[in-house]
């Protein structure tokens, strides 16, 4: 089984969180690659909208107690794991009171009208990254999923290619509906320049707009393959997708195939 298992970086899960098409399909995809014969797990952000004792999280300490500086603050990673029932698929959530504390200000589940979006995406991504590489799983394929798990394969690429437990993974980057309201903080760069990325990393990005786009264009090209599973996707990245020429799942392959599609799609690399 170790030659077919996936890893989903998830932005939201159902029951998790409301039931809406994202948090739908994270459920979905998760439960339908296990039918399909792959060993699944998955990673959330632990929003404060997630009722901890009604969905039995408890904290795994051996994964917790590192702290992610950014921006010269650092912030303490906390994973937590419930099994998602009756699949039995442990989904871990990554916890931090900075970024994922439910707010009054909130528009939705994910706070995505926050000014610190940026900081909430490199903390995620760290802090997946950090906690896929403890578990020594050792995934063939990790799926990213939303905005707001964006940078992972920037960060799978350029900081943990080398870990064993990564060698040979493909990275896969799943475009969904919905989009960060408020803009990115403009010192988003900086930060990753902070971060260790060199400036060849992210001199093509600096004359985008600061937006949910620059994000999946970001996603895009640090990805081995992409997955459009937001049907009314901004025409300009789709053609930005389809001009890298790299292996594609498109809305109306999903739509004709269902889960069939995605599990053919994931065997085909």
């Amino acid at each position: 089984m170790t030659n077919k298992r996936i890893l989903f970086i998830n932005q939201e899960i159902n029951p998790y969180l409301p039931a809406n098409p994202v948090s739908s399909l994270g459920k979905a995809l998760a439960v339908g690659m296990q039918g399909h014969g792959f060993e699944v797990r998955t990673f959330m952000p632990k929003f404060g909208n997630v009722n901890e004792r009604r969905n039995q999280l408890h904290e795994v300490i051996r994964l917790s107690g590192m702290n992610i500086m950014i921006d010269d603050n650092d912030h303490p990673l906390i994973i937590k794991v419930a099994s998602l029932q009756p699949s039995r698929i442990q989904v871990y959530f990554i916890d931090n009171d900075d970024y994922f504390q439910k707010l009054d200000t909130d528009e939705d589940a994910v706070g995505s009208n926050r000014s610190d979006n940026d900081e909430r995406a490199i903390f995620y991504a760290r802090g997946a990254m950090e906690t896929a590489k403890k578990l020594r799983w050792d995934p063939k394929i990790i799926q990213c999923a939303g905005w707001i798990s964006a940078l992972v394969p920037m960060y799978m690429k350029r900081m943990y290619s080398d870990d064993p437990s990564f060698k040979g993974t493909k990275m896969v980057y799943s475009i969904l509906p919905g989009k960060i309201s408020a803009p990115i903080d403009e010192r988003f760069f900086a930060k990753l320049k902070e971060d260790g990325f060199p400036a060849r990393d992210i001199k093509k990005f600096q004359s985008l707009p600061l937006d949910t786009n620059l994000l999946h264009r970001m996603a895009i090209d640090f990805s081995h393959a992409i997955v459009v599973a937001d049907a009314d996707i901004d025409p300009a990245l789709l053609e930005y997708i389809k001009s890298t020429g790299k292996p594609c799942l498109l809305p109306e392959q999903i739509e004709a195939g269902g889960m069939d599609a995605y599990a053919d799609f994931y065997n085909s690399l």
